[in-house]
C-alpha cells in the first residue's frame, strides 16, 4: 500500500531526452527562472550541461527539486530549486475547483495542466528559487541550477503531477481525493428522479429482501443470418476469410445458445479444418470454396482429396463419423455379428468382415464406436472408399438410406 509519505517523494533516474520544453506549462516553468536571470551566458551554459547529460537523478519532494550536476570539477555540485508548497486551505480551494470542473479533471487525468489552474500551480514572480553548492557567487541562477531547471521542465512535460508534488501533494493521494470529491459533486447534482426514468432511493434498493423474476429469454433464432458484405480493399484482410470467420462464429454462437455446448470444444486442428470444409460440399465447388479447401489442406499437411473425403464423413455424422473413417477398431461380438445375416436376409449379399468393416464388391459398412453403421462406396473399383448416405443403428437401413440433398 502506498502511503501519503511514500507518494510525496519521487526520484527520476532518467529524464526525457531534449532540452527545450514542449508543453506550455513546461515553457512557463523555464520562463519563471529565466525572468530572474541577468546573464544569458549562464543560461546558455546551463542548456549545454542539461543537453550533455550532466544532471544526475532528479528527486522531487514537496517544495524542493534536487539533483547533482557535474561541472568543470570532478566532484558534482548539489543543486536544488525551491517552490513554496501550498498550505491546507490553499489545497482545499484548488481541489474543490478541480472536482467541480469536469474539463479540469479530465485534463489532469490526461496528464495535462488545466488552463484554469495555471495561475495557481505554476511558479509566480520570485517563487522559483535556485540554490547550488558551487563557488559561483554571482546573481543566481548559476549554470548548474539552469541545467536542473531545463531538465525539470522536460519532467513536467511528461508528468504534470511533478509540479503538483512540488506544491505539496502526491499523485495517488490527489487522485483519490479528487475521485471522492467528484463523486460527491455528482451526487449533489443528480436529481431524485430523472424525467421519464422513475428512480428508487439507494437506501430503499439495498433494503430489498427479494428481487423480481428475470424476464423470459428471447427465442432461439431458427437459423444463422448472413454476415455483412466486406469491401475488397487491397490493404484489408481477405473478405472471403472474414465472411467465413463471421459465419462460423455465428453458427457456433447459435449452437451454444440452443444446446449450451460449444461444437468445436476439444477438436484437433485437423478435426476443426474438416468441420469448416464440411459446410461446403465438393459438388459444384465455387472458386472461393476451392480456395478454402486448398488453404485448409495446406495448413493441416493433408491433400485436398483427404480433406474432401473427411468433410463428406463429417456431413454424415460429425466427429463420430470422422472417427469411423479414420480409425479401424475391433468391435465386441453382438451387433456386428448379427449384421451379416441381416444383410444376407435382406438380399444385399454376403459381406466380408474385417475388424469393424463389412465389405462386398464396391459397397462397405463401418461400425462406429457410437453404435451407428456408416455406409461407404468404392467409386472407381480401386479401394477408394467414400462416405455416402446417412448412418443408422440398422445396417440394412444404413446401406439403403438415400444421401441427404
Amino acid at each position: 500500500m502506498i502511503t501519503a509519505r511514500d507518494d510525496r517523494r519521487r526520484t527520476f533516474e532518467t529524464v526525457p531526452a531534449g532540452v527545450e520544453a514542449v508543453s506550455w506549462w513546461g515553457r512557463a516553468w523555464v520562463s519563471a527562472l529565466e525572468e530572474v536571470s541577468h546573464d544569458p551566458a549562464r543560461l546558455a551554459r546551463g542548456r549545454t550541461y542539461a543537453d550533455g547529460g550532466r544532471v544526475s537523478a532528479v528527486t522531487v519532494t514537496p517544495g524542493r527539486i534536487v539533483a547533482y550536476v557535474r561541472g568543470s570539477r570532478p566532484r558534482p555540485y548539489r543543486t536544488e530549486l525551491t517552490l513554496p508548497a501550498f498550505a491546507d486551505p490553499e489545497w482545499e480551494e484548488l481541489l474543490e475547483s478541480v472536482a467541480a470542473d469536469p474539463t479540469a479533471l479530465a485534463a489532469l487525468l490526461e496528464r495535462e495542466v488545466p488552463q484554469s489552474l495555471a495561475g495557481a500551480v505554476l511558479p509566480g514572480a520570485g517563487e522559483l528559487v535556485p540554490h547550488c553548492s558551487c563557488p559561483d557567487f554571482g546573481r543566481p541562477p548559476c549554470k548548474h541550477a539552469a541545467a536542473l531547471c531545463y531538465r525539470a521542465a522536460r519532467l513536467l512535460d511528461e508528468d504534470p503531477f511533478v509540479l503538483l508534488l512540488l506544491r505539496g501533494r502526491g499523485e495517488r493521494e490527489l487522485l483519490d481525493e479528487l475521485s471522492r470529491r467528484n463523486a460527491a459533486h455528482a451526487a449533489r447534482e443528480q436529481p431524485d428522479t430523472a424525467p421519464g426514468f422513475p428512480g428508487v432511493a439507494a437506501r430503499a434498493a439495498l433494503a430489498r429482501t427479494s428481487l423480481p423474476p428475470l424476464p423470459a429469454p428471447l427465442p432461439v433464432p431458427a437459423a444463422v443470418g448472413l454476415p455483412p458484405a466486406y469491401p475488397a480493399d487491397p490493404v484489408a484482410p481477405d473478405p472471403l476469410a472474414l465472411d467465413q470467420l463471421a459465419s462460423d462464429a455465428a453458427a457456433r454462437a447459435l449452437a451454444l445458445l440452443a444446446t449450451g455446448e460449444d461444437p468445436i470444444a476439444g477438436l484437433t486442428v485437423w478435426q476443426d479444418a474438416v468441420r469448416l470444409a464440411s459446410a461446403h460440399p465438393t459438388a459444384g465447388l465455387t472458386g472461393a470454396a476451392r480456395t478454402l479447401y486448398r488453404d485448409l489442406a495446406r495448413a493441416t499437411g493433408r491433400s485436398t482429396t483427404d480433406l474432401a473425403r473427411a468433410a463428406a464423413a463429417w456431413r454424415q455424422g460429425g466427429r463420430p463419423a470422422l472417427d469411423a473413417l479414420e480409425e479401424p477398431w475391433d468391435p465386441p461380438a453382438g451387433p456386428f455379428d448379427r449384421a451379416r445375416p441381416a444383410l444376407l436376409a435382406a438380399g444385399e449379399g454376403s459381406f466380408r468382415p474385417d475388424r469393424n468393416r463389412l465389405t462386398i464388391h464396391t459397397r462397405q459398412l463401418r461400425l462406429g464406436r457410437d453404435g451407428l453403421w456408416y455406409s461407404y462406396e468404392d467409386r472407381h473399383g480401386d479401394q477408394d472408399w467414400w462416405p455416402v448416405g446417412r448412418p443408422s443403428t440398422d445396417p440394412v437401413a444404413a446401406l439403403t438410406r438415400p444421401t441427404d440433398g
